[in-house]
């Protein structure tokens, strides 16, 4: 085993897919000394926060519209790269699935799998430098020299994993994808994922705190790019929760162009929702139009809806609707639309969209501008859904970097 001030392998970053790249590359290379360079005092800050502290490791429905970017391998390195229930169950980490697919650990606490991480490094004899921040890497001999603080690390090889902008109280403030885009990488538009919408606070007056469940669509010019259906959240300037979350990409392809359309009663037809109306108006003919939709959303959304199809005082009776009035309410409820005004910010964004280009890497996640270098999870031009789509192409891509990378080594170091 080598050492000093050289590794067969570093690793910058060390998230999710930073620490499984290292293990992988373990296997592959036994008697290579493998370093993982952290730029905080541990390694796994961000993997603690995921899945509200539970840990979504992945999807039972994982499918290629579940993913989006540049990099067109995604699922073919998930297909290659083994289930990841397994994977942790072989470092003593139990998973269930919910009811909608996705896996947590059995202890439902992401300190389990970052513990579990930790010593599966430590039984691998894989070092961590912690407080480590690498400013630079540059060609030496063979290999490369990483720079950080007033050290370097010489290394045969090299795999990137210091994951994007998104949460950057995490240590992802991506300033490693303005070093490589400074050594000419290209990468995709990068744009907060995974994350609120903002809309104008007029819009959404009144919604602070609310929540409903509907379907939403996020709509240009007409067309209907994609629909969720699931819990509405409003804030006092944007729209939130898991369904909005997964619309967030488009954000960046469709900047000023981009309205979200909600359905809030998507089991009824329109017609249906009509008799609705009808029927509470004859059975409330005296009570004020503000009381009209109260029983069928909560008070603030009732009164907001019925105020923004009517535009008049809401004081008076409800058996003075009339027919167009009915109408209005009925397309509102069906059809509420908010412009999008912009994208979340980055601290409250889970995921990147954007990254290192698909054309920047071959299709062993090799550097096709620096050979020797690998890259994997988030800095990668790849976002997935909400819902473990994210950390499972953490963990696949992980393995996949750190497997071809120990293999490119000769006779395994």
């Amino acid at each position: 085993m080598s050492s000093g001030n050289f590794a067969d392998i570093a690793v910058i970053g060390g998230g999710a897919s930073g620490m499984i790249s290292a293990l992988t590359a373990r296997k592959y290379a036994p008697k290579a000394r493998i370093v993982i360079l952290e730029r905080l005092a541990k390694t796994g800050k961000k993997l603690l926060a995921t899945g509200n502290g539970k840990c979504n490791l992945s999807n039972k429905n994982i499918s290629a519209d579940s993913y989006h970017g540049s990099v067109k391998n995604v699922m073919d390195i998930i297909g290659k790269t083994g289930d990841t229930r397994e994977l942790f169950q072989s470092m003593g980490v139990m998973c269930i699935a919910d009811s909608q697919g996705r896996i947590y650990p059995h202890s439902e606490s992401s300190a389990s799998v970052v513990g579990a991480l930790r010593m599966a490094l430590a039984e691998a004899d894989i070092e961590e430098i912690c407080n480590a921040e690498v400013t630079d890497f540059f060609k030496k001999n063979n290999g490369y020299r990483l720079t950080f603080g007033d050290s370097f690390l010489d290394c045969a090889r090299v795999i990137i994993a210091t994951g994007g902008y998104a949460s950057p109280s995490f240590g992802t403030d991506g300033a490693f994808l303005r070093l490589l885009k400074a050594k000419g990488y290209k990468t995709g538009k990068i744009c907060p994922a995974v994350a609120p919408l903002r809309v104008s606070p007029e819009e959404v007056k009144g919604l602070k705190g609310v929540r409903a469940k509907g379907r939403i669509s996020a709509v240009s010019e007409g067309k209907i790019l994609r629909s969720e259906t699931g819990e509405i959240q409003f804030t006092e300037n944007s729209l939130s929760g898991i369904c909005v979350f997964n619309l967030a990409y488009l954000y960046s392809q469709y900047k000023g162009k981009l309205t979200l359309s909600a359905d809030l009663m998507p089991e009824s037809s329109y017609e249906k929702l009509e008799e609705m109306i009808y029927c509470i108006q004859s059975a409330r003919s005296n009570q004020p139009l503000e009381e009209l939709l109260t029983g069928v959303f909560t008070k603030n959304l009732a009164v907001y809806l019925v105020k923004k199809a009517l535009g008049r005082p809401l004081n008076e009776r409800i058996s003075t609707l009339k027919y167009n009035e009915v109408k209005a309410i009925c397309s509102v409820i069906k059809k509420l639309e908010f412009k999008v005004t912009g994208a979340s910010s980055w601290q409250n964004a889970q995921v990147t969209s954007g990254g290192i280009h698909g054309s920047c890497v071959d299709d062993k996640l090799e550097s096709v501008l620096h050979r020797g270098v690998y890259f994997c999870g988030e800095i990668l031009d790849t976002d997935g859904l909400c819902g473990g789509y994210n950390l499972e192409w953490a963990w696949s891509s992980g393995v996949f970097a750190g497997r071809n990378c120990a293999k490119s080594l000769k006779n395994g170091a």
